[in-house]
């Protein structure tokens, strides 16, 4: 429960900050009429995101037992390589998603309201279908005893709790340091993923797609039962089995070496970007440009290649359009 709680925090606090964001830049740009058609598209995709839930869960049932396996290996797998790209993704991302977003927002108010309702939808769909995906393969990860209820109101609860946080920290009664929280609990997503990971290649064992199944790396059940409390605190957590294979065992660590000093790298505060410095320097090079230009196009008329233009039609565009552009 934990670990969907945890996913549900973290990827309905990306999806609220998202959603403040451009409501936020819409506001603040007078374009009023344009918040409902963004509604649109963000419950849209919460549905969608719904409907894939349902669609996970339900839809196998009717299969064999082989074949259930074999699609939930697959899905696990394909899940893992979804959560490990978004992790790396709002690490690089995350200092410079407000100008992203806005500068999409821009763009989209400048067409019909059907490019409103689809940055929406696509802003909140991605991070919805993620989610779905990435909650239903750790769920079957944990082998939860209580089905799927308990780990789908624990990863409600998350996302009602990101939602509350999203809230305070635009209203100004919550400082966060959302690079921090987002550095922390990436690097426990990635012991996740590694557990998801090796469930996937377990269940392509039990459906025969992969051999090893009976090829023990150790067997702990006797020092640590699945049915007692510490057994199923750490499956719960960390996705631990008492008996892995081979198989599990070199993936779990593959991943996790591979993926962890990645991303710590990736994450590392105060980390000099440059491509962040080149974009700053473009910024603050246009801007002078800019300020040139207008200083220029002072006099009520002006030439621009021998043609007269009226005062004011050939003023450059300030820097935020001029970061727009280059975003």
């Amino acid at each position: 429960m934990f670990q969907t709680f945890l996913i549900g925090l973290r990827e309905g606090l990306e999806a609220a900050l998202i959603v403040a964001i451009l409501i936020g830049y819409l506001k603040r740009v007078g374009q009023h009429s344009a918040l409902k058609p963004l509604w649109t598209g963000v419950v849209a995709a919460i549905l969608v995101a719904l409907g894939f839930g349902a669609l996970l869960t339900f839809g196998p049932s009717t299969l064999t037992f082989e074949a259930q396996e074999a699609i939930g290996g697959s899905l696990s797998i394909i899940a893992v390589g979804f959560v490990t790209w978004m992790i790396f993704w709002m690490a690089a991302a995350s200092r410079n998603l407000k100008h992203e977003l806005e500068s999409r927002a821009a763009l989209a108010v400048q067409g019909s309201t059907v490019g409103i309702v689809v940055l929406g939808a696509l802003t909140v769909g991605r991070e919805g279908l993620e989610t779905a995906l990435f909650l239903w393969a750790a769920t079957r990860a944990t082998g939860s005893s209580g089905g799927m209820l308990a780990p789908a109101l624990a990863a409600v609860l998350g996302i009602l709790v990101a939602v509350l946080i999203a809230w305070a920290i635009t209203r100004g009664l919550l400082r966060l340091n959302l690079s921090t929280f987002f550095r922390w609990t990436g690097g426990f997503l990635v012991i996740v993923a590694a557990g998801v990971l090796a469930y996937g290649f377990h269940d392509l064992q039990e459906a025969g797609i992969l051999p090893g199944l009976n090829s023990l790396a150790f067997d702990l059940s006797a020092v640590i039962p699945p049915t007692s409390w510490y057994g199923v605190l750490l499956k719960g957590v960390f996705n631990f089995s008492p008996a892995t294979t081979w198989l599990e065992f070199t993936a779990w660590w593959l991943y996790v070496l591979i993926v962890m000093p990645l991303f710590i790298r990736r994450s590392r505060p105060g980390r000099a970007r440059p491509a962040a410095a080149g974009a700053t320097s473009r910024a603050t090079s246009d801007a002078a440009a800019t300020s040139t230009t207008a200083a220029a196009a002072a006099p009520a008329v002006g030439t621009t290649s021998g043609t007269t233009v009226p005062a004011g039609a050939a003023q450059a565009p300030g820097p935020d359009a001029t970061t727009t552009t280059t975003a």
